[in-house]
C-alpha cells in the first residue's frame, strides 16, 4: 500500500523532514536551529552523544507516527546514519 494512504495531513516533502530533524536536534542540543546544516555530522560537527541521537531518533517517530501509521527508525540502520544529511534522506525514502 502507498505511504500516501498511510499519511495524515498530506506527505512530508524533504525540505520539511530536515526542517523536523533540525529542530528537534537543536531542542536536544540546546543549539539554535540555525547552526545546524546539513552537512553536519552527529559526533564530530554537532558533539552529539549516543543518548543525544537516541533522543533525536525518538523525537521523529513520535512527531511522525501522527502523520504515518508505525512510522519506526530500525535499529540496525542508526549505525548507519551519521549525520543530518543521512537521517532526512532515511526518513524522505521511508516516508516516500
Amino acid at each position: 500500500m502507498p505511504a500516501e494512504t498511510h499519511m495524515q495531513g498530506g506527505p512530508l516533502g524533504r525540505d520539511e523532514i530536515l526542517k523536523l530533524v533540525t529542530d528537534r536536534l537543536a531542542e536536544i542540543l540546546e543549539v539554535d536551529p540555525t547552526s545546524i546544516n546539513e552537512s553536519d555530522s552527529f559526533r564530530e560537527d554537532l558533539d552529539a552523544d549516543s543518548l543525544a541521537l537516541i533522543e533525536l531518533i525518538e523525537a521523529i517517530e513520535e512527531e511522525l507516527s501522527d502523520r504515518s501509521i508505525d512510522f519506526r527508525i530500525d535499529d540496525e540502520d542508526l549505525e548507519d546514519l551519521k549525520s543530518v544529511r543521512d537521517a532526512v534522506d532515511y526518513v524522505n525514502l521511508r516516508l516516500g
